[in-house]
């Protein structure tokens, strides 16, 4: 009997080791995991206050203008940014709209890296688009600006996107649209400023159906969201076409 009442004495010990350090194991995991979230919120892109997007109306008004050679932006419709969305300032006759577009005029979908620079208040992407870009492209990006306004993070921007494409709350992207991005004041994002160049809104488009060009040359390439109804290709232009921002 004391030798069966040793090893259950034993045999009790060693369950309560176990159960102790399970217990110990488990505590440690939680905390950890309660760490590691912390570190992820602590580590995700917060916004700017929206004052530092936002522009001197005059001076915003004269960087639209740059978007465009002045044949076609002095006769456009120009939009500037206020705390309620982009409003026009000055109507125009061509059908073309002039705009300075925030970070939050990022990508969609891809390249993932570039959504970030919705976070990034010092963007300034003077734009001009034409009549069909007016109706199909304007719309979009005004959605997406408002929506960053809102404190939207990118994967929200995209889920939102979809949901109002889907639901026919955005123009159908079936016609091949452009856009003048001749500014030499432009400033895209960390990268700054960049040749002046068209954009083409290519929709459904892939690098591949434009030969393949590599992100890094000056030839023709899909810059934003390849295959997908936003798809946009680039084509930089001679560096003397750009136009530099004229205030009266």
């Amino acid at each position: 009997m004391p030798v069966m009442r040793a090893a259950e004495v034993e045999r009790d010990s060693m369950t309560r080791q176990k159960t102790g350090t399970r217990t110990l194991a488990t505590l440690l995991l939680t905390l950890i995991a309660g760490f590691c979230a912390q570190g992820m919120r602590a580590q995700s892109p917060k916004y700017p206050p929206l004052s530092e997007y936002m522009m001197e109306p005059q001076a915003e008004i004269a960087l639209a203008r740059s978007a465009a050679p002045e044949t076609v932006s002095g006769r456009a419709t120009i939009k500037v940014l206020t705390a309620s969305g982009y409003k026009v300032s000055a109507q125009g006759d061509n059908g073309f709209v002039c705009m300075v577009m925030r970070g939050w005029g990022a990508p969609t979908f891809t390249p993932e890296a570039n959504r970030n620079i919705v976070y990034d208040a010092q963007t300034r992407a003077p734009i001009c688009f034409n009549p069909v870009a007016v109706r199909t492209v304007l719309p979009y990006q005004e959605l997406r600006a408002k929506l960053g306004m809102e404190g939207k993070s990118p994967g929200e921007i995209t889920e939102e996107i979809q949901a109002a494409y889907s639901k026919g709350e955005l123009p159908r992207m079936e016609a091949v649209g452009f856009a003048y991005m001749f500014s030499a004041d432009q400033k895209l994002g960390p990268a700054g400023a960049w040749h002046p160049h068209m954009m083409i809104y290519t929709p459904y488009y892939t690098n591949s159906m434009l030969g393949g060009n590599a992100e890094d040359s000056d030839l023709p390439r899909i810059s934003d969201d390849a295959g997908t109804p936003f798809a946009v290709t680039v084509i930089p232009v001679d560096h003397r076409l750009a136009v530099k921002a004229r205030t009266e």
